[in-house]
């Protein structure tokens, strides 16, 4: 078992493991993995000493809690912390197509998802993923997607859904002991700053945004999370891939989800040279250069198999000299204002 190091979230007493996992891929992210496969990918990440497990209502409607709640029924509660999510209200649908891809997942599972952050609807959310996951607590809550990223439009009316009822649920839940930290599952940096004026919330799970390829957090976002006492889970740190696949053979790299512009595939390009000079590997930079900025309790790659598990153990304790580090950061490569390893996690 990998001795991996744990960090506290936020003011809580609720610790994790430096490297997490996020389960969108067991919800049948873009293709389909069988049961047996998503067994194996999180009985993996127990031995391995991973603690952390990240999943959503939305992944897969509904598959990922269940599989992550089979899994982990027969496991000491306190070898393992699960956050999920809450703004998604799943309804069946009688008339859902599950042989083609929704919302990204190609599931089995026959509901539709209804966006819904008031009070009554985070309740019931709640409720429903301990029926998913057949488990009688859950640590962390995320509110999940809301912004105006996600939302547009509409972003004013459910905030307001969230601002008005919606938190309430959300610091019941925590003063009461049910969950152990609050906090929002998102992919940008806005809608974190802005319910800091709600009430207190203790971590912020930000996909993508503070990665070897973006820095722009260290303006202003990473700064306020610290004086507000709230951790980062950091998912996404491949930037939905290009960082784990490098440019050099891959001729089609995706970057936040789309095949990537010319300017990032130059930029990665730059990174990955300098890694092949130094002798490391680019998705293990990746991994470990958010973790030395103070906010970050976690990162939380996705993990699709037994053997992609065992690997990212591999990649997350390589040793990178701190050569490497300061050579990014000097080649501007990396902004000079962020923190850098200088060590195994």
């Amino acid at each position: 078992m990998s001795n991996i190091a744990t960090n506290v979230i936020g003011k809580t007493d609720l610790k994790v493991t430096a490297l997490g996992m996020g389960a969108a891929s067991l919800g049948n992210l873009y293709q389909p993995i069988s049961d047996h496969d998503a067994r194996q990918t999180l009985d993996a990440a127990v031995a391995a000493g991973v603690n952390l497990f990240d999943t959503a209502p939305r992944y897969g409607l509904g598959l990922s809690e269940r599989r992550l709640g089979d899994a982990l029924r027969t496991v000491p509660k306190s070898d393992y912390v699960i956050s999920t999510k809450v703004g998604r209200i799943l309804k069946p649908d009688q008339h859902a197509d599950v042989s083609q891809l929704r919302y990204g997942f190609h599931t089995p599972m026959p509901f539709d998802a209804h966006y819904d952050y008031t009070y009554s609807g985070i309740m019931r959310s709640f409720e429903d993923s301990l029926q998913r996951l057949g488990l009688a607590q859950i640590d962390v809550l995320l509110v999940h997607d809301i912004g105006q990223d996600t939302h547009a439009a509409q972003d004013a009316f459910y905030y307001q859904q969230l601002s008005s009822s919606g938190y309430k649920a959300l610091d019941e839940l925590r003063s009461q002991g049910v969950i152990k930290a609050v906090g929002l599952g998102v992919n940008e940096t806005e809608v974190c700053e802005r319910v800091m004026e709600l009430g207190q919330f203790d971590c912020f799970l930000l996909a993508g945004r503070y990665s070897l390829l973006e820095q722009n957090p260290l303006n202003s976002f990473l700064t306020k999370c610290t004086a507000h006492g709230a951790s980062i889970i950091l998912g996404g740190p491949y930037n939905s891939g290009i960082l784990a696949t490098g440019v050099k053979d891959n001729p089609k790299p995706y970057y936040n989800y789309q095949p990537a512009p010319k300017a990032i595939i130059d930029k990665v390009a730059q990174i990955e040279g300098l890694c092949a000079e130094f002798e490391v590997d680019l998705a293990a930079a990746a991994l470990q250069f958010p973790l030395a900025h103070p906010a970050v309790a976690t990162v939380i790659p996705g993990i699709d198999s037994a053997a992609r598990m065992a690997q990212t153990i591999n990649l997350f304790e390589q040793a990178i000299p701190q050569e490497f580090w300061v050579s990014l950061q000097s080649k501007g490569l990396v902004r000079a204002d962020a923190p850098l390893p200088m060590g195994k996690p």
